[in-house]
């Protein structure tokens, strides 16, 4: 090994342990080692207590616990690092010096490193060998691999390794590695099906809450058009006072009427009111379903109005007071309030934006 020089800043000891750190970014000659590191197969790597002390403080703590042993005997120091494969030692040891790794030393030994990182508390290392695991997570050695991130304390790698076989569950399940966790694991198994369980629980109460906020924002939409329509009048709904023949539209109170912004909602809204004005049906308690949901949109469009004596919808002050009084005896008024608020809330979402679509609009036209 040639010689070489490295300059290092390492916090010294306050009693004289045996072993010298170096500080104040003194040159050290790495020839001079005075420690051994044992592998499995009783390959000796030798190596320098203040390098090792300052790249791991679990090995500053062996070092310092079994310094005097050695000195008492006068041994050379040695490590122990059993376990794993001795060049994957030799990479872990190259590592605490120059805080290099290359691609294939990370694919071949990636999951020893980590337990190595994990066990002498090289968090660099750990954090270098967990993103390139996770890189390499298969269906094949997914399972090894969590059982180890497990064991190492790395939440990351749980984390992926435990959406990979929530995603690709049927094939993990043929593995070796999920036959072997059943026989000898039952707990992570369980952690696992929980998981999964939970996640698709998550996805449907993802999905309800999408759906009933689409319903929130349609009924937000239904509100405006019902204002739309008769306010300023569409097609043939709602107050006006001129009539273009030709194209069978209104025109509200002499004005140009401006464009509907939700022309599907809007239409259906209008064959509704249509309806509702004819049907002999919609006075029954059991009569016509599609009236019904008709006052319901009005009971809504009351309950959300805030200028009952100017709005120009039909029954917004009057009758569906009386009907918000005799729904708070019979004990509706709390569902309907909480649907009220959540489509208030939606149409404030519209608005907001709406505003920031317009913004947009404005700066690029002004660039």
């Amino acid at each position: 090994m040639e010689p070489v020089l490295v300059a290092m800043a390492v916090t010294a000891t306050s009693e004289d342990d045996g072993f010298s750190l170096i500080t104040d970014k003194v040159s050290y000659n790495l020839t001079a080692s005075d420690v051994t590191i044992v592998t499995s197969s009783n390959r000796r790597i030798p190596a320098h207590s203040g390098i090792l002390a300052s790249a791991s403080p679990v090995l500053m703590n062996i070092m310092k616990k079994t310094v005097r042993r050695y000195q008492r005997y006068g041994a050379s120091r040695a490590i122990k690092i059993l376990g794993v494969p001795c060049d994957a030692v030799s990479v872990f040891i190259r590592f605490l010096y120059s805080f290099s790794l290359t691609e294939d030393e990370l694919e071949k030994y990636g999951i020893h490193l980590l337990a190595l990182s994990h066990v002498y508390m090289v968090a660099n290392l750990k954090q270098r060998c967990s993103r390139g695991i996770v890189d390499g997570l298969t269906a094949e050695n997914v399972v090894d691999v969590l059982q180890l991130a497990r064991l190492c304390d790395a939440p990351d790698v749980c984390l992926k390794s435990m959406r990979l076989i929530q995603s690709q569950f049927k094939t993990v399940e043929q593995t070796e590695g999920w036959k072997f966790l059943q026989e000898h694991d039952p707990v992570l198994e369980l952690d696992i099906l929980q998981f999964i369980d939970d996640s698709e629980s998550r996805k449907k109460r993802r999905r309800r809450h999408k759906k009933e906020q689409n319903l929130y924002m349609q009924l937000s939409e239904a509100m405006e058009c019902i204002e739309h329509i008769c306010t300023q009048g569409c097609t043939l709904v709602g107050p006006t006072n001129i009539v273009d023949v030709n194209k069978s539209t209104t025109v509200p109170f002499g004005g140009k009427s401006k464009p509907c912004k939700a022309v599907s909602t809007c239409y259906g809204l209008q064959l509704s009111i249509r309806h509702f004005a004819v049907c002999k049906k919609r006075s029954n308690e059991n009569g016509c379903l599609r009236c019904k949901r008709m006052l319901q949109l009005l009971r809504l469009h009351s309950s959300i109005c805030d200028q009952p004596e100017s709005c120009r919808v039909p029954l917004c002050s009057r009758q569906f007071k009386k009907r918000v009084e005799h729904d708070k005896r019979m004990g509706e008024d709390t569902k309907w309030k909480l649907l009220v608020r959540r489509v208030v809330s939606a149409k404030l979402c519209l608005h907001c934006v709406s505003r920031q679509r317009r913004t947009n609009v404005m700066e690029k036209q002004n660039d």
